[in-house]
């Protein structure tokens, strides 16, 4: 039984962006507007990709982001796990627990999964990379890889963690949807609204990545507070899971490198 902090603590450098940028993505997706998913979702995460890679010195190209991102598949519709604030005024009681109930549990093992995601690109950058940067190619078959590693080992992280973030994000966001969703897009969805601005131009994405990091380096911040309860949950605890993960995934990437699949 290992925590996060002992065997590797190398990950811990990253631990709050990661969690951060994992919390952020069920943040946004808890707010009811649909064209925010696939560019703030981009923005999110990618934001945070590219972080942990210039921290090791290495460059990625925008395909390799948006491949780490969202792999094989379609853009993911955040905005199918979001708590509608229409369908949340015009339910009743019970109704609307449910609906909390549902995005909350949807949100907290999507905010789950993305932190194992990142964490073992984390452990990619530290321990496996090899050269100067990581191009498309290449980032979908670390991606592929990651997945894999994921599903094939026995288990999970600590679900309770990202369940409580999540239910947090979740009350926030019904009591105040667009005040956050303005908060999380550094102000670009009130432009958007505002001047019929589109907010998929890579400058509006640069913002959302740094307003993520600004709320974080705010301590009172609703997400710098729910991610420093994360976090000492997570440290606090033993995690085989993580370990585990790490261990075959690094035997897989390793194996892959050696037969020269790309």
């Amino acid at each position: 039984m290992t925590s996060l902090t002992t065997r590797r603590d190398y990950l811990a450098r990253h631990r709050k962006t990661i969690i951060a940028r994992s919390l952020a993505g069920t943040l946004v997706a808890a707010v009811p507007l649909p064209f925010l998913d696939d560019w703030t979702l981009a923005a999110v995460l990618g934001g945070g990709y590219k972080r942990i890679a210039a921290d090791y010195q290495i460059d990625l190209d925008e395909t390799a982001i948006k491949n780490l991102v969202h792999g094989r598949a379609q853009p993911l519709a955040w905005g199918e796990v979001a708590l509608s604030s229409i369908g949340a005024r015009i339910a009743g009681r019970t109704a609307r627990r449910m609906m909390v109930a549902l995005a909350t549990a949807r949100g907290a093992s999507a905010a789950q999964r993305t932190f194992v995601t990142m964490t073992l690109f984390d452990h990619y950058c530290a321990k496996l990379h090899t050269g100067l940067g990581l191009d498309g190619n290449r980032a979908l078959a670390l991606r592929d890889e990651i997945g894999r590693a994921i599903d094939a080992t026995p288990g999970a992280l600590a679900f309770h963690p990202f369940r409580r973030g999540a239910l947090a994000a979740v009350r926030a966001v019904a009591r105040a949807p667009f005040e956050l969703a303005d908060m999380a897009s550094a102000g670009a969805i009130r432009r958007l609204l505002s001047r019929g601005e589109s907010v998929a131009e890579p400058e509006a994405l640069t913002e959302i990545d740094a307003a993520v990091e600004a709320q974080l380096a705010e301590s009172k911040s609703f997400l710098a507070r729910t991610v420093t309860a994360v976090e000492a949950q997570l440290s606090a605890e033993a995690n085989p899971f993580l370990d585990a993960v790490i261990d075959n995934f690094e035997r897989r990437w390793r194996a892959r490198m050696a037969a020269k699949v790309d």
